[in-house]
């Protein structure tokens, strides 16, 4: 099986390095790594170009003038779809998801077709947040959940693997959200898929070097979100390019 871990960044050059080498170390066969960076004028895509030529398998697509996590993971979804790859995995930038926490997910995929780390399972967390963030990042949850009845304890989690047959589900060309309200639509649309899905614990770490990427515009377009998506449900334009929700078999 042909894994791919897709990493968005955005003026992460002081994180990327340890990313890359953690990532890349890990004890898993025909494992590749795929930074899709947003043009930081930081560096970041310098960083990775020297680190080519120490990891053969990893990759770089570089978007000029374009912006966004979601468009970034659709990007690389495209490329992973595009190679052949069998498993592709979300991941942070900054060192807020463990590498080290990879051959957990790849223990699962047997049984599931996406495996969520979640924050909010028995034995997930959170270190280094304050207490305010921890109530949101909590609440929100609870929101999505009660809006959308979606079965998924972090329904805002970055850090998770799928099936390429998830992917090939999606029109992702039509998947609307850009922020962090792209994860609540792709869990969203795995579910009404009737794809197999399950969470594991993981300890979500903040970042120590740069800085966060939220504000204001991102978090009124996760609150708006999962109201698009039963909008969008009721009048069949769910963004699914192979087999509508009933009809999607899983893998």
């Amino acid at each position: 099986m042909t894994v791919l871990v897709v990493v968005p960044t955005f003026n992460e050059v002081s994180n990327i390095g340890t990313t890359v080498s953690r990532v890349m170390d890990q004890p898993i066969d025909e494992l590749h790594m795929l930074i899709v960076d947003d043009d930081s004028p930081d560096g970041t895509a310098a960083e990775v170009r020297r680190l080519q030529a120490q990891y053969a398998n990893l990759h770089l697509i570089v978007r000029e003038g374009a912006r966004g996590l979601g468009r970034a993971y659709v990007r690389g979804f495209k490329f992973a779809l595009k190679r052949g790859f069998d498993l592709i995995f979300e991941m942070d930038a900054d060192g807020s998801h463990n590498p080290d926490d990879l051959p957990r997910f790849l223990e699962q995929m047997d049984r599931h077709d996406l495996v969520i780390g979640s924050r909010y399972v028995e034995g997930g967390g959170v270190t280094q947040w304050p207490y305010s963030r921890l109530l949101l990042s909590y609440w929100a949850n609870v929101y999505v959940r009660a809006v959308t009845a979606l079965p998924i304890r972090d329904c805002t989690s970055g850090f998770k693997c799928y099936r390429r047959a998830v992917l090939e589900a999606f029109d992702l060309s039509a998947i609307s959200a850009n922020g962090y309200a792209f994860q609540i639509e792709v869990h969203y649309l795995a579910h009404r898929c009737g794809f197999r899905i399950s969470e594991i614990p993981i300890i979500f770490t903040d970042r120590e070097e740069g800085s966060s990427k939220m504000n204001t515009r991102i978090m009124r377009e996760a609150v708006v979100m999962p109201w698009r998506l039963l909008g969008q449900r009721a009048g069949d334009r769910l963004p699914i390019s192979g087999p509508g929700p009933k009809e999607c078999e899983p893998s």
